[in-house]
């Protein structure tokens, strides 16, 4: 209950550029076909870059879905295979998560960037450069083929170097951002509020920044994809569904202090000092500039030189991405 009263409020609090956004260009109208399904179903797990997931409950309940679910994210499961078993229609997640499904077979399609860059590549004094991490032990989660190694594996491929020979990947049970403030790893990959944490402890510095430095930053980095069967079988249902999101990308640039404040409030984060500031940094608006397309197929080559996928950028484009939706919506919402 406490959380539905949350969300009246914030939505209550809109400011005037931000109802603008709430209300769009255009909502759902006798024009548009009709909705095949009423029912739609996301991942829930924590995260401030995802943001415009959440904040889109309410604007896809406006485009007339009565039947809105949050999927509790399974232990040991990537939310991507959620999406592939058909757990999940949607799933907001890093463009790279998708290459490497897609190259495994999973039936899903991405449909729209939704944002650019939130992760940074932390270092200790003495490394510089993502040249620098030749040898040097870098932290990646639990796992290898976690988010961070992969993202890590690409930029290192990108600057000539070998992420199996040339890099000492430090697996933990052990928060590898703790792992870094106590010294016993000298790199990882920070997403939000972690980067915000440790500016503020003023610990380490950063190398990598995907909002500010090329290439990272001309990419997408959070991207929208649905169930392949839902997109095929529901394309009124998707369609609205996509241009929800992006709506609610538009409010987290217009309101962030409101949004910080839903994050905290439905327990995705925990502090709303860190969240406010990552959601004024994240360049949320930028989804109007740029090619998904150019996004998949960048990844999709940079991984291929890492050796996590086989299929050519092509192959994964083919398979798996559909644009038709994304690009109406640009025009709708004139972008």
């Amino acid at each position: 209950m406490q959380i539905v009263q949350n969300r009246r409020r914030f939505l209550a609090g809109l400011t005037t550029v931000g109802a603008a956004a709430f209300v769009g260009a255009r909502t759902a109208s006798s024009e548009e076909a009709p909705l095949e399904t009423t029912t739609v179903r996301f991942t829930k797990s924590p995260g401030i870059c995802i943001a415009p997931q959440y904040v889109a409950e309410d604007l896809i309940r406006a485009e007339g879905f009565t039947d809105f679910q949050y999927v509790d994210a399974t232990a040991g499961l990537a939310s991507t295979a959620m999406l592939s078993r058909g757990e999940v229609d949607f799933l907001v997640d890093f463009g790279t998560a998708f290459v490497i499904s897609i190259d495994g077979g999973a039936p899903i399609k991405v449909l729209a960037g939704v944002h650019v860059g939130c992760y940074e590549l932390f270092a200790h004094e003495d490394i510089k450069s993502v040249l620098d991490l030749k040898g040097k032990s870098v932290g990646v989660g639990q796992n290898l083929g976690s988010d961070p190694h992969v993202f890590v594996s690409a930029m290192t491929t990108n600057v000539g170097l070998d992420p199996v020979k040339d890099i000492n990947w430090v697996t933990s049970e052990d928060n590898s951002m703790k792992l870094f403030a106590e010294g016993k790893i000298e790199a990882f990959l920070s997403f939000p509020p972690e980067a915000q944490e440790l500016r503020a402890r003023k610990i380490g510095h950063v190398i990598v920044n995907s909002i500010t430095d090329r290439p990272w930053s001309q990419y997408y980095c959070c991207m929208l994809a649905s169930n392949a069967a839902y997109a095929e079988k529901y394309p009124a249902a998707t369609k609205r569904v996509v241009r929800a999101i992006l709506k609610a990308a538009d409010i987290c640039v217009s309101n962030p202090e409101r949004v910080a404040r839903l994050l905290v409030d439905g327990g995705y984060t925990e502090q709303y000092d860190y969240a406010r500031q990552a959601l004024m940094e994240i360049p949320y608006a930028k989804w109007r500039e740029y090619d998904p397309e150019d996004t998949i197929r960048f990844f999709s080559l940079r991984l291929h030189e890492a050796g996590m996928v086989k299929s050519s950028p092509q192959k994964i484009i083919a398979n798996g991405t559909d644009w038709r939706f994304f690009n109406e919506i640009k025009l709708e919402l004139k972008a």
